[in-house]
C-alpha cells in the first residue's frame, strides 16, 4: 500500500480545510490537502461573505417552536422543506427542536461566544504577512427593521441576550440608519450596528489566496475524491481515485460530505444534515453599501462584493441530491429592492450550496481515534468562513499537544 510523503493529510479544501492545512504548516508539518473538486468550491464560493461575530446565539431559539409550522407553509418563506426530505429530516428536527429548552440553548451560546470572540484576532494571525490582509473589511455590519413591533421584540429578548454574551451593538433611529448607508428605504425604522463584524467582498478569491500560499510554502494538494477510510493501527487507509493509500493522521474538514466518513472512522454515526442557501448576485445594482445589511424582518442579507451586490439567505432542507430550487435566489431580488429602492436588481449568477449543520448548532473539533490519528473539523452551519481561522489554530493545537486555550468540551463528538 502506498504511503503518502506527508505528516498529515487534510481531507476538505473548504475556507475551514484550508486553513487547517495552512496552520498545521506554520507548525513545521508536512501537510497534503485532498479535495475532489478543488478549493473553495462548496459554501467558500458562494456564502454572504460576512464574518458574523455577532451571531452568538445558536440557531434553536427559545420560541421558535411554535413558529416553524407556519414558516414551512410558505415554499418561498426564509425556512422551507422539500417534503420528499422531510421523513429523512425528520430525527434531525426533533433533536434540533429539543435544542430550543433554556438550558442547551445558554450552553449553546457560551460556546458559541467563546468561538466568535477569538474568530476575527485568529484571522489576523492567519493573513499576516500573506499580502492578502484586505480580503477582510472589519467595518461593521447592519440589522435593519422594517417595524416597529419587531425591533422592540427583538430589543427586548435577543438584543439584550447578546449583549450579556459580549456582543457590541448600538441602536440607531432610521435617519442614523440612513446615514450610514444612505441608499436604505425610508421604510426602516430602525437597526443596529455590530461594530466588530466584518466581510469580505470575495469568498472565493479569499479561499483560493489562502490555497496559493499554502502552496507556496511547499503544501501539496491533490485533486482526487477520497473514499473507504478506515483507522489502522499506525494512522488511517483511505481510498484516493480508488487506489488505497495510508497517511500518519488525518483531518476530516469535509463540511456536508461529513458524515459517512465519520461514521466509517469513528463508528459512530453523527446527526449531520445540510442547509441549503441560496445566493442571487446583481452585477449592476447601483448600490454603494459599505457593509453587509440583514433584514429582521425578510431574513436576508446584502453584502457587498466585488463583482455586485449579493443577495444571500434562506434556509432550505432538501439534502445533498434534490435540484436546487432557483426560485429561491430569485425572490431575494424583491426583498432587496424593498431595502433599497434605487437598486437595479437585473440578475445576475444564482447559486446553492450546502451548509454542515448539527442541530445544536455547534461545530465538531475534536481529535478522536486509537492513537489520536483523526481531527475532526466539520459541521460549522452559518459560521464556517467566521470560524475558519480559528479552527485552523484549534486543530494545529490537538495535533502538536499544545494548550487550545478553549473549553472544547462542547465541541467533542461524544456529545452525540
Amino acid at each position: 500500500m502506498q504511503k503518502l510523503d506527508t505528516d498529515i493529510a487534510v481531507v476538505g479544501a473548504g475556507i475551514v480545510g484550508v486553513s487547517c492545512a495552512l496552520s498545521l504548516q506554520k507548525a513545521g508539518l508536512r501537510v497534503t490537502l485532498i479535495d475532489r473538486q478543488g478549493i473553495g468550491e462548496g459554501c467558500s464560493r458562494g456564502n454572504a461573505g460576512h464574518f458574523a461575530t455577532e451571531q452568538v446565539h445558536p440557531l434553536a431559539t427559545p420560541g421558535l417552536l411554535w413558529k416553524i409550522p407556519g414558516m414551512l407553509l410558505d415554499p418561498l418563506g426564509p425556512v422551507a422543506i422539500r417534503w420528499s426530505y422531510l421523513p429523512h429530516i425528520t430525527p434531525w428536527l426533533i433533536r434540533f427542536m429539543l435544542n430550543t429548552r433554556k438550558r442547551p440553548f445558554d450552553r449553546g451560546s457560551q460556546a458559541l461566544q467563546a468561538l466568535n470572540e477569538a474568530s476575527l484576532p485568529a484571522w489576523k494571525r492567519l493573513l499576516e504577512g500573506s499580502g492578502v490582509e484586505n480580503l477582510i473589511r472589519v467595518n461593521g455590519s447592519l440589522l435593519t427593521f422594517e417595524q416597529d413591533s419587531s425591533f422592540y421584540n427583538y430589543q427586548a429578548s435577543t438584543l439584550e441576550s447578546l449583549r450579556n454574551h459580549g456582543v457590541k451593538a448600538q441602536i440607531l433611529d432610521g435617519d442614523q440608519a440612513r446615514e450610514l448607508e444612505p441608499g436604505l428605504s425610508s421604510t426602516i425604522r430602525h437597526a443596529v450596528l455590530f461594530p466588530n463584524t466584518g466581510h469580505t467582498a470575495n469568498p472565493y478569491q479569499l479561499a483560493h489566496s489562502l490555497g496559493e500560499l499554502f502552496q507556496q510554502r511547499g503544501g501539496q494538494v491533490l485533486l482526487q475524491p477520497a473514499s473507504e477510510f478506515k483507522q489502522i493501527d499506525d494512522g488511517v487507509q483511505l481510498k484516493l481515485n480508488g487506489q488505497p493509500v495510508q497517511v500518519p493522521k488525518i483531518v476530516l474538514a469535509t463540511g456536508a460530505w461529513s458524515k459517512p466518513m465519520v461514521r466509517e472512522l469513528t463508528g459512530r454515526s453523527i446527526p449531520l444534515d445540510t442547509e441549503r442557501g441560496y445566493h442571487l448576485m446583481l452585477p449592476n445594482s447601483g448600490a454603494s453599501l459599505s457593509m453587509p445589511v440583514t433584514s429582521a424582518e425578510r431574513r436576508f442579507i446584502m453584502t457587498p462584493m466585488s463583482e455586485g451586490l449579493r443577495l444571500a439567505g434562506t434556509v432550505e432542507f432538501g439534502g445533498l441530491d434534490l435540484p436546487a430550487n432557483m426560485q429561491r435566489a430569485a425572490m431575494l431580488a424583491f426583498h432587496a429592492k424593498a431595502i433599497l429602492p434605487g437598486l437595479d436588481d437585473s440578475p445576475g449568477e444564482t447559486w446553492m450550496g450546502f451548509r454542515p449543520s448539527l442541530p445544536d448548532s455547534l461545530p465538531i473539533i475534536d481529535q478522536v481515534g486509537s492513537r489520536n490519528q483523526i481531527v475532526l473539523a466539520l459541521g460549522h452551519q452559518h459560521l464556517g468562513l467566521t470560524q475558519a481561522a480559528l479552527t485552523g489554530e484549534l486543530v494545529r493545537k490537538l495535533v502538536t499537544n499544545q494548550p487550545t486555550g478553549l473549553d472544547l468540551t462542547p465541541f467533542g463528538l461524544n456529545r452525540f
